[in-house]
């Protein structure tokens, strides 16, 4: 039965729409209000607040901390500096990507990974022999994530210094009220924002101070759905919607490598050797059968479509996740797997896996739609992601 996360005296009672999912076995808002707009302007426009709790937290220490950590992630973590987070893979032995999630430095010897799903058994089996300590810290740390461009100004009503000069991808240790907390300047918006990394039993108390402070900034809590459509406009992945992970998958095809997923930046092939590094060289050797891409529908395409039938065009104002076919030459060139009419740069855009040889920007498919209960195709182009990146992100 899915139980609530250390915000949950909070997130329930601003809940009006009772939307709720399920994510990791906890309840999370879909929506606060009946329709998630507000919640997605506030990313964009001022400042969201966004539970994120139910990510897999896993503290790992010991002399051989370093050495484990190199081992399971496609990264090379000697390069991760003290106060740094990484993005990286884990994968098997066949280089197919178990999951993807961030790496933080704590310490010389002492990391924490975070995680969509569970992986203490597969840490342990590869931590056989080593000096290393492997701590689920889940259920005992809390996180809240504030995204958008008035998320700094918030932070610095709580922190005498530190948020103007904390980079991207870096962290900090501070005191919020009092509270013990780790700030690190990530997200899953591709805007300006931070994560708040605290005591689960101080969750409720950080909530508060963070909605007082954030009123005058335009301060409002987000649900699934808005953060959905700011990460398509980011252009990045969720695993078991854009891929399926190496520990789910039921046949071949369902199994991606990193390079086939836009993720060949995070492979380190020149480090000493880690979980699929040999299948990971290989493929590097003679390339990938496939590549996601970024699409964007064309427009008058797509109203012609409506127009011929007599309707206006329908627009998904919800991101959409599902696997829709995409044709080059009424061939299936691949699959899109999130899709939705973007506010930011106001274009209908999906995320898609086709054959590499269809992958340059620039390149013409075709995405099928469907109108009045009738399949259709409709014209769209291969772009360059992510298809938002505004600069006040790394700035």
């Amino acid at each position: 039965m899915p139980i609530g996360t250390p915000f949950h005296s909070r997130t329930s009672a601003l809940c009006i729409s009772h939307n709720w999912r399920v994510w990791s076995g906890y309840l999370v808002a879909s929506s606060y209000a009946v329709l998630h707009d507000h919640e997605y302007h506030a990313i964009r426009n001022s400042a969201a607040l966004i539970d994120v709790s139910p990510l897999y937290k896993y503290d790992i220490s010991g002399s051989d901390a370093l050495k484990f950590v190199n081992r399971v992630m496609t990264r090379d973590a000697a390069k991760c500096a003290l106060q740094q987070a990484m993005y990286t893979c884990l994968c098997d032995e066949e280089g197919k990507v178990i999951q993807d999630g961030t790496l933080f430095r704590l310490g010389e010897d002492r990391f924490r990974f975070h995680l969509a799903d569970p992986s203490l058994r597969w840490f342990q089996i590869n931590a056989t022999g080593m000096d290393v300590t492997i701590q689920d810290v889940s259920e005992q740390v809390a996180a809240v994530a504030l995204q958008g461009p008035t998320s700094r100004d918030i932070l610095r009503q709580l922190l005498d210094a530190g948020m103007d000069s904390l980079k991207f991808f870096r962290f900090t240790s501070a005191s919020v009220g009092g509270i013990p907390a780790v700030i690190s300047r990530t997200g899953y918006t591709g805007d300006l924002g931070y994560e708040i990394w605290i005591p689960s039993i101080h969750a409720e108390r950080i909530w508060d101070i963070l909605v007082e402070k954030g009123k005058p900034y335009g301060i409002t809590p987000a649900g699934m759905l808005a953060l959905d459509m700011a990460r398509l406009e980011a252009g990045f992945i969720l695993i078991e919607v854009d891929y399926t992970s190496a520990e789910k998958a039921l046949i071949p095809s369902q199994r991606y490598s990193p390079f086939e997923i836009g993720l060949g930046w995070t492979v380190s092939l020149d480090k000493e050797s880690f979980v699929g590094c040999s299948a990971l060289l290989g493929e590097r050797q003679h390339g990938s059968s496939r590549q996601l891409i970024g699409l964007e529908i064309d427009w008058d395409d797509y109203e012609r479509l409506y127009r011929e039938t007599g309707l206006a065009p329908q627009l998904p104002t919800a991101a959409w996740r599902g696997g829709v076919p995409v044709y080059r030459d009424n061939r299936q060139a691949g699959q899109a797997t999130t899709g939705g009419w973007s506010p930011a740069i106001k274009k209908y855009i999906a995320l898609a896996t086709v054959q590499s040889k269809f992958s340059q920007p620039g390149a013409e498919l075709f995405m099928e739609v469907t109108v009045e209960h009738v399949r259709k195709k409709v014209r769209a182009a291969v772009v360059k992601l992510p298809f938002f990146d505004p600069p006040r992100k790394r700035a």
